[in-house]
C-alpha cells in the first residue's frame, strides 16, 4: 500500500463525481489527484507513460477549469453536445496508431512495464480529455472502455487501489453519461 496511491484515488473520486455534475471545482480535484498519481506511477509502479499522462491532465485541468468557469476564449456558456461521426474517426484511427508507436518506443528503449496497454490508455485518455473539456457526451462512453483497460493494467501491476478506482470510474462514467444525456435532452427544443 502506498499513501500516494490512496491520496490520488481519494481526489480522483472527488474529480469524477464533480465532473459528472458539471462542477468546475472538479478540475481542482483533478490537479491534486494527478500530482499524487504521477508520483505513484513513476516511483511505485514503473508506468512511465502514465506519468506523462498525469502531467497532461494537470495542464488540461487548468484549461478545463477556464472553459467550464468562463466559457473558454469564446466566452460562451459551454453546454453538453454530441460529436460528429468524423470526430470519432479522428479520435480512434490516430489514437490506435499513436498507441502502437508509443508502445513500441517504450518497449524498445525503456524499462517501462506494459508499454502497449500503458500507451493505449495514455493516448486515448489524452484524446478523450479534449472531449470532456468540450463537454461532448460521448466522452463518457470512451471513458468506460479506457477505464476497463486501466483497471486491468493497474491490477496486473499490483496497484489495487488504482485498479479499484477504475472500476468505480466505470460506474461513475455511466452516471455521468446519463446525467449529461438528461441535460442534452432537456436542452433540445421540442
Amino acid at each position: 500500500m502506498y499513501y500516494s496511491e490512496i491520496f490520488a484515488v481519494f481526489f480522483a473520486v472527488l474529480y469524477i463525481y464533480a465532473a459528472a455534475r458539471e462542477q468546475p471545482i472538479s478540475w481542482i480535484w483533478a490537479i491534486i489527484s494527478s500530482l499524487f498519481w504521477a508520483y505513484a506511477s513513476f516511483f511505485n509502479f514503473k508506468l512511465f507513460v502514465d506519468v506523462i499522462l498525469q502531467f497532461f491532465f494537470i495542464i488540461t485541468s487548468f484549461i478545463g477549469l477556464y472553459n467550464w468557469k468562463y466559457g473558454g476564449k469564446e466566452k460562451l456558456n459551454l453546454t453538453v453536445s454530441r460529436m460528429d461521426i468524423r470526430l470519432h474517426f479522428w479520435i480512434i484511427v490516430p489514437g490506435l496508431f499513436m498507441s502502437y508507436l508509443f508502445g513500441y518506443f517504450f518497449a524498445r528503449f525503456t524499462s517501462a512495464a506494459s508499454t502497449y496497454l500503458d500507451s493505449f490508455t495514455t493516448i486515448f485518455s489524452i484524446l478523450n480529455t479534449y472531449l470532456l473539456v468540450r463537454k461532448k457526451i460521448e466522452n463518457w462512453l470512451y471513458w468506460m472502455v479506457i477505464d476497463g483497460v486501466m483497471a486491468y493494467l493497474f491490477f496486473t501491476r499490483g496497484a489495487y487501489y488504482f485498479s479499484g478506482l477504475y472500476v468505480l470510474y466505470i460506474v461513475l462514467s455511466v452516471d455521468g453519461y446519463f446525467k449529461w444525456r438528461e441535460k442534452l435532452m432537456t436542452s433540445i427544443p421540442q
